[in-house]
């Protein structure tokens, strides 16, 4: 027995909202990953104008490396959402959709995995106290 096309109309367009919803998801780890990336950069960079020397980073756990990553798995999210996409419709077609819920858990793991990545981040930022060099010290220099 066939359904009705207003269902198969129906699923297909949730389907496509589903779609989008990865897709905004997607471009949202790609912008913020590209923020932490870039706003990292420019604290080092405030630092070093600010008290003349380079503030220490880990070479393999740090902003750019973490923003870098989000925007990797940015990228590798919208492609599975398109395969996930096109493997939906094609059961929507045939009548035997399945529903995955490994796509929702390791997709939430491996955020969740990048949110507590980010939060050594922000704890180090809060101790390293950016001061100016004090008067005495730049004055004695000079002389």
């Amino acid at each position: 027995m066939s359904r009705p096309p207003i269902d198969r109309q129906r699923e297909h367009q949730a389907n496509e909202r589903t779609f989008l919803a990865w897709l905004r998801t997607s471009i949202a780890l790609i912008s913020f990953g590209f923020a932490i990336a870039r706003f990292g950069l420019f604290l080092r960079q405030l630092g070093l104008v600010i008290t003349r020397q380079a503030s220490p980073t880990n070479p393999l756990f740090n902003s750019q490396n973490l923003g870098l990553g989000m925007v990797i798995f940015g990228i590798a999210l919208i492609a599975l959402a398109a395969w996930r996409y096109s493997q939906v419709f094609w059961q929507i077609e045939r009548g035997d959709y399945q529903p995955s819920r490994t796509t929702v858990f390791v997709m939430t793991g491996i955020v969740i995995v990048l949110g507590i990545l980010s939060i050594p981040l922000l704890l180090v930022r809060d101790r390293e106290i950016i001061a100016p060099a004090s008067p005495s010290k730049s004055l004695q220099s000079n002389r």
